[in-house]
């Protein structure tokens, strides 16, 4: 802006400057051509008077000191000119002066000589006896002024240039130097201009307006951030491009990185064959979803475009942790095979019997082991059927159970009485040791983990074991303990017995009338009471199974 005042006061101070040269220029010399004039005509005056009193004898030796007298006859032949031999001029009847003297008495023009470069001007007075006497002068044009003049005037032009840049810089400072020191970020309480007053008046306004937009703005923004950042699903907000711009915690953790992803492109930071494909059917402005494994884990992740006029302008990609779902799947399809599997079993070998039996193919000897066969395998499916109504029981909770404050030493003394006639019958020596200890919790849940834990401590033991219960308490904890010195689980079992119908041993446990699901009825009262599992084993030396439940207030 400063340059901008400075080129115009400049411009203006330079064209004002040599307008006035110009107009004072002009007047000068139209001042002195008008002084030249009445100069011209007293001086044809005085000669016509001279002319009239003594005639030719007036022309005589007369200095006319750069005037120039020219006596013309009444038929216009020269008879007298102060520059040229009079009888070689021409006829001088035609000339506008001297037709005007002729006429009026007096006479003047005035005529150009491109050759010369001025200007002559003529007078003419006609005397008594017809003759005409004519005065003329040289003046210089305009131009050939300002070329006479050309050195002083470009002097001052020079001098009045620096002056304007001089003062022109000088003004320019003063004007912007209020500009300058205004403080926009409090327009109201500023010294300069009263034009400005409403401009800064518009300023304040829009500044309180902006503050308060930003203020929204920024608690959106702070509630959006609080909102995703405590969410354990991943948020990634992308522009048309696929550039990030917004990450929460979950998703950098996801994708193995951090906020300084922000301005990156998506697959700058994942390159997967999914994530490109969810970019290509944002561009399409079409919602897609897609399945992936990253870090051990499965993932779900659903774009949704966000349009506006039928154009993308971004998208939101949402990544949920469908780890346990999938498993859920997983596991619910297997549980429905191995029911299956496990209840067609028993029923195929009832059918079987009962047909040979109903057919009298069985001889009456053998029919004892037949009857045996299916109750065995009734009491079996009754057994399953029980365990899997209790399981299902427990995934849905179990609310309708009623805590209460148990004896957890108690429930444990029960549960060995109870069984000691079959560890006795498998040569299996039962012992417990502990003190009491007060649980808040359902018995009949505990009951079963007690009885579960020493069921499978007797049945996979061997001859002569022993199976060590003992319950203690640390602290604010309560610990049970069921040690056996069977046959061991060896490491790469460990980590699935607790699942629904899985067996280390098959052959044996399907021998022994065992379901499969002891051990998940276990996991599942044990998470019921918030209790923790832990399994010490070694294949052939005996397993060592720890329940920690936390104590009653």
């Amino acid at each position: 802006m400063t340059k901008r005042i400075f080129r115009s006061i400049c411009f203006v101070a330079i064209a004002v400057f040599l307008a006035s040269v110009a107009l004072f220029l002009c007047v000068l010399y139209n001042y002195f051509g008008n002084v030249q004039r009445n100069q011209l005509k007293t001086q044809t005056e005085l000669a016509a008077q001279g002319a009239e009193n003594t005639g030719a004898d007036y022309f005589e030796g007369l200095d006319t000191k750069g005037y120039r007298i020219t006596w013309i006859d009444t038929d216009g032949a020269v008879l007298f000119d102060s520059d040229a031999a009079a009888a070689e001029m021409e006829n001088h009847l035609e000339r506008e002066e001297i037709k005007e003297a002729v006429e009026e008495g007096y006479g003047e023009s005035s005529r150009y000589s491109a050759t010369l470069m001025e200007r002559t001007l003529y007078s003419a007075m006609r005397l008594e006896d017809g003759t005409v006497v004519r005065l003329s002068i040289a003046q210089n044009t305009m131009l050939t002024l300002l070329l006479g003049m050309a050195q002083p005037i470009l002097i001052i032009v020079a001098i009045a240039i620096a002056l304007s840049f001089l003062l022109a810089y000088r003004l320019s400072r003063h004007i912007t130097e209020p500009l300058n020191r205004l403080n926009l970020d409090d327009p109201l309480n500023n010294e300069g201009y009263d034009e400005l007053s409403p401009l800064l008046r518009r300023i304040d306004a829009q500044q309180r307006k902006i503050r308060l937009q930003a203020e929204e703005l920024q608690t959106k923004q702070e509630e959006f951030e609080a909102v995703t950042e405590n969410m354990t699903e991943g948020i990634v907000v992308l522009n048309p491009k696929g550039i990030i711009l917004s990450i929460n915690s979950a998703a950098a953790r996801l994708f193995d990185t951090t906020k300084a992803c922000i301005g990156q492109h998506m697959l700058s930071v994942n390159r997967c064959m999914e994530i490109s494909d969810l970019l290509s059917a944002m561009e399409k402005g079409v919602r897609a979803e897609k399945s992936i494994t990253l870090q051990g884990r499965t993932y779900q992740m659903d774009i949704s475009p966000v349009s506006e006029d039928g154009s993308v302008t971004g998208a939101v990609l949402l990544v949920l942790d469908v780890t346990e779902k999938a498993q859920a799947e997983q596991m619910r399809q297997e549980f429905t095979a191995n029911v299956s599997h496990e209840l067609k079993t028993p029923l195929q070998i009832i059918a079987g019997s009962a047909e040979l039996l109903s057919n009298g193919i069985v001889k009456e000897e053998d029919r004892k082991s037949f009857y045996d066969r299916i109750l065995t395998e009734s009491q079996r499916m009754i057994r399953l059927v029980e365990d899997i109504i209790r399981l299902s029981h427990l995934d849905e909770g179990a609310n309708e159970m009623k805590r209460e404050n148990v004896d957890l030493f108690a429930l444990a003394n029960e549960t060995v009485k109870s069984l000691q006639t079959e560890a006795e019958n498998a040569q299996i020596t039962m012992r417990l040791e502990g003190t009491p200890a007060i649980l808040y919790g359902i018995p009949q849940l505990l009951r079963s983990l007690i009885f579960n834990l020493c069921d499978n401590a007797i049945k996979y033991n061997r001859a002569g074991g022993t199976v060590a219960v003992q319950v203690k308490t640390e602290k604010d904890r309560a610990i049970l303990s069921v040690a056996d010195t069977g046959i061991g689980i060896s490491p790469e079992h460990q980590n699935r017995i607790f699942e629904r119908f899985y067996r280390v041993d098959k052959s044996r446990s399907k021998e022994l009338g065992g379901t499969g699901l002891g051990l998940s009825i276990v996991k599942h009262a044990a998470r019921l009471h918030e209790a923790e599992i832990a399994l010490n084993s070694a294949e052939n030396e005996g397993t060592t199974i720890t329940v920690t439940f936390p104590m009653a207030n």
